[in-house]
């Protein structure tokens, strides 16, 4: 959960939506343009349900699985989504996938990127700060009040109502915070090389990048490769630094991720 300074003036906001829980917290601005890009956020999410969802039937993407529509027929959206999800694959050499059980699913990357946009629409407004949290993932934009940045709590999986750290975006204008993990879902990640779910070392991936929507994907991929091959991936990213939290309580980071903590 993001933390910030008292001022300036904060407008919160929970939206039910995708399966979860998005948490606004946006600060600074003018409260008529705030409301409007609240709206706006809340509509742009439940769109996106109604598009991407794979337990809807009338889906966008369930159809185009079903071979009714074709990516040009759908909104845009999908055929965006889908280039982000196949860069995906491609940077993480198939360990993020956008393919269950055979069928096309790019349900591991749409949470994050909607929170991304969604974010990224509410600062539009003129806003001096905006926390979006999607699920337990979080993408911070500009700053709660002078000389505060926006913190987050990463939770411990092995020490329920615990913290294993806290990282802050001092001096970063935008900052992402993704975790996968076994510890709130069980074991829901899938290994995209045998399509079962994947048995690893690890309890929880935590990815910090500027992108919500690259964090979510690599946090996920990394879990599904394990600590070892994982840790020496992710110190290959630009601009990502990560924490990873064993079965055996072992803790392993990215040799950047000192300077995000605190």
């Amino acid at each position: 959960m993001a933390e910030s300074a008292a001022a300036p003036a904060a407008v919160r906001h929970a939206e039910e939506v995708m399966g979860t829980v998005f948490s606004f917290d946006v600060r600074g601005g003018e409260a008529g343009a705030v409301r409007t890009a609240l709206e706006e956020a809340v509509d742009s999410l439940h769109r996106v349900d109604e598009v991407f969802s794979t337990y809807r039937e009338d889906s966008q993407v369930s159809r185009l699985v079903r071979g009714e529509l074709t990516v040009e027929e759908c909104d845009p959206e999908v055929a965006e989504v889908l280039e982000l999800g196949a860069e995906a694959e491609r940077v993480s050499e198939g360990w993020f996938s956008m393919r269950y059980q055979g069928r096309l699913d790019p349900t591991g990357i749409v949470k994050g990127w909607a929170a991304e946009r969604v974010a990224r629409l509410v600062a539009a407004a003129g806003v001096s700060g905006v926390s979006v949290n999607g699920g337990g993932d979080v993408q911070l934009l500009g700053v709660p009040g002078p000389d505060r940045p926006w913190r987050v709590g990463v939770s411990d999986p092995l020490r329920p109502g615990g913290l294993a750290a806290v990282v802050s975006a001092a001096g970063a204008d935008e900052l992402a915070v993704a975790t996968s993990g076994t510890a709130e879902r069980g074991a829901h990640i899938v290994d995209p090389r045998t399509g079962r779910s994947a048995v690893t070392d690890l309890v929880a991936v935590t990815v910090v990048a500027p992108r919500l929507t690259w964090a979510d994907c690599w946090a996920t991929a990394a879990f599904a490769m394990g600590s070892r091959d994982a840790l020496a991936w992710l110190e290959g990213l630009p601009d990502v630094e990560a924490l990873l939290i064993t079965a055996g309580d072992e803790v392993r980071c990215t040799g950047g991720l000192a300077r995000r903590l605190g």
